[in-house]
């Protein structure tokens, strides 16, 4: 039986057990899953402790680049946006499997990437991720973040993308939310622009075809409410954490994945858990 867990500053409402156990199980595993919640101060001594008593173990924010002191070594879909997600916990080996699961999902939507301008808003470790994803399919993709510190960080990393420093009011196929902006309440993210800080409201989310959150509590968060009443197809990001967390799976069973696979056991996920 593996010993799993996902360690984040708040995960006590966090979906992940359900959907490892569900995955675990439909591939012949079983296994216990955790959810560790931990204050900053503390995050040294609980990743200690989860490389030494766990299997394995999922990160989330705002931890997904703290990891990396603790780790031996990265693979390439890690080191490619400095920032992990899974853990094998004996190797000491970070992986990121947020890119694979944002493009899962958005590929489920039947969102077309080629040409499209893409709008994505914050650069932490799974705006990272989903920027490479998105510069790999052919979009055409612009990022802002407040901090115009991890903006250049970001873009010294990965290139490929425009930065914006302040965000114009233009058209975009889609605008993805990966700030952590709305996860506690009805706040909507900020953005930089030439009249100074201020929430993305409708001037911008009516300007585009497609809003994506990767929040996915409350499903309908203020950021894809606005959007919606603007007109535009709303997508929160439900699906991809179950998508990362079958590639997750993959890796802690060492077993190849199947895009096939996935789409069933999604829909079958879905299916018992409306």
């Amino acid at each position: 039986m593996l010993k799993l867990a996902v360690v984040g500053a708040d995960v006590s409402h966090s979906a992940s057990p359900a959907m490892h156990t569900f995955l675990l199980a439909q591939m012949g595993e079983r296994c216990t899953y955790d959810r560790i919640s931990v204050p900053p101060a503390r995050f040294d001594d609980a990743a200690a402790a989860l490389l030494a008593e766990y299997d394995g173990f999922n990160v989330t924010m705002p931890y997904k680049q703290s990891v990396l002191p603790h780790l031996r070594r990265l693979h390439e879909n890690a080191a490619a946006v400095g920032a992990v997600n899974t853990v094998l916990a004996k190797e000491r080996v970070g992986f990121n499997t947020d890119g694979d699961g944002f493009g899962a999902m958005l590929r489920d939507a039947g969102i077309s990437l080629a040409g499209a301008r893409v709008l994505v808003l914050g650069a932490g470790g799974a705006g990272r991720a989903c920027i490479r994803c998105l510069t790999a399919a052919g979009a055409a993709v612009f990022v802002h973040t407040r901090d115009a510190h991890r903006l250049r960080q970001a873009h010294d990393l990965l290139g490929g993308f425009t930065p914006l420093f302040t965000v114009p009011l233009q058209d975009y196929a889609v605008i993805v939310n990966c700030t952590g902006a709305g996860m506690l309440g009805d706040e909507l993210p900020s953005v930089r622009t030439e009249e100074g800080l201020r929430p993305v409201g409708a001037a911008l989310l009516s300007r585009c075809g497609t809003a994506v959150d990767l929040i996915y509590e409350p499903k309908m968060s203020a950021f894809l409410r606005v959007a919606q009443a603007c007109g535009a197809r709303t997508l929160n990001g439900r699906a991809m954490l179950f998508y990362q967390a079958y590639y997750a799976d993959c890796i802690y069973l060492d077993k190849t994945p199947s895009a096939a696979q996935a789409q069933a056991l999604w829909a079958q996920y879905r299916e018992e858990n409306p």
